[in-house]
Parts: C-alpha cells; sequence; structure tokens
C-alpha cells in the first residue's frame, strides 16, 4: 500500500522536483507553502507522513506539529530541509519530528525514508545524526519521564488514543494494523507502566498531558 503523503514547503519548484522524485512510490495527497495552509490540509487529510520544510513564510514546521500532533497523533513527521544546523535539526526533533534529511537526498533514499518513518523509525541524514545523538548524551530529551523513555514510538502513538477514547478496531484503521496487533501493544504498555486497566491509562496519560 502507498503511503499518503502531504508534503509542506513553500517553494513551487522544489514541490514539483520532491514529486518528481518519488514518482509513484508514494500518493501525494495535498501539498501546501505555509503553517496556515498545512495545519488545517493535514489535520483534514490525516496523512502517514508530512514532508516538512523546517523554515516557512508564517512560521516553522515547528508550528506545523505543534498545530497537528494533539488531534492527528498518528501523523508523521519527516523534515525535509537545505538547513543542517544543529538548532534546526534539534528544534524540529524535539517538537515531534520523527527524522530529518537535507535536500541533496536521492529520490530513492527519500522513498525509503518516507517509508520507514512511516514505519516508526528514526531517519536522519548521516551527519545530522550526530547533532541529535550529541544533544541527547547533553540531557536535552523530549518529555523526559523515565517511564514514558520506556515506550517504543508506536506504543506511544497507541497510549495517545486509547487514551483519548479510540477503539482498538479504530486505531487498527488509522495506524494501518491489526487489530491484534493493536492489542499486543496496549498489553506491552500496561506492563510497562504496571498499570492494569484502560481507565488507569488513561488517567496516567492526561497527568502527563499526553492526551
Amino acid at each position: 500500500m502507498k503511503r499518503r503523503v502531504v508534503l509542506v514547503e513553500d517553494h513551487g519548484l522544489f514541490r514539483a522536483g520532491v514529486r518528481g522524485e518519488l514518482g509513484d512510490a508514494v500518493e501525494i495527497v495535498g501539498e501546501a507553502g505555509s503553517v496556515a495552509e498545512a495545519v488545517p490540509m493535514i489535520r483534514e487529510l490525516d496523512p502517514d507522513v508530512v514532508l516538512l520544510d523546517v523554515h516557512l513564510p508564517d512560521g516553522g514546521g515547528e508550528a506545523v506539529i505543534a498545530g497537528v500532533s494533539q488531534e492527528r497523533p498518528g501523523v508523521k513527521f519527516l523534515a525535509l530541509s537545505v538547513s543542517d544546523a544543529a538548532e534546526d535539526v534539534i528544534g524540529v526533533i524535539r517538537a515531534g519530528a520523527r527524522g530529518y534529511v537535507t535536500k541533496t537526498i536521492s529520490g530513492d533514499e527519500l522513498t525509503s525514508a518516507v517509508d520507514r518513518v512511516a514505519e516508526g523509525d528514526a531517519v536522519f541524514s548521516p551527519r545530522l545524526a550526530g547533532f541529535v545523538l550529541d544533544a541527547f548524551k547533553a540531557g536535552d530529551r523530549v518529555g523526559d519521564d523515565a517511564e514514558l523513555n520506556e515506550l517504543t514510538p508506536r506504543e506511544r502513538e497507541v497510549l495517545q488514543l486509547i487514551a483519548r477514547g479510540y477503539r482498538y478496531k479504530e486505531i487498527a484503521a488509522r495506524l494501518h494494523l491489526s487489530v491484534k496487533t493493536v492489542e499486543a501493544h496496549v498489553s506491552s504498555v500496561l506492563r510497562k507502566l504496571q498499570l492494569s486497566s484502560r481507565h488507569e491509562l488513561t488517567r496516567w496519560a492526561a497527568e502527563r498531558k499526553l492526551i
């Protein structure tokens, strides 16, 4: 099944180039050139992955992520930028992006990166991975909660959706998983967090402002 992708980039020529490089490997379901355009579009289309420039005319990629992540926790963000500045990389990763690649990437590499991010992997251009590792080593962690850090990215997604009241079948459809896999993730989350019920899980998530 092709990944559904929204492309957020303010330069039309570059958007056309990305479309050409990706070809038929993914389904580009929408394009936006600003934060104001991107946020409602992503909320409506609920894509698998958003290819996101970090610098937009009315804000940055971080603003797009902030405007979408609460309502669409299953959407993954992959930053695609000319910038390889450490502050840009760390900023957008802290905001919630699952990867960061530079615009020198080839079409095949970008297709692979989209697939991997959709599956929950973290993907970085080789030099940029060092920035992220150094930041984590320095203790600059997102949501520095020992229990939360025990969960995999997929388990965190399932946790958020369960806490927001979604049924297993609905979660399976949103994350392109089987119901059995969702059940396995929920069991793993409950075990790792030492909780015994969905109600306790919802309360745990609410206390940490994850809902």
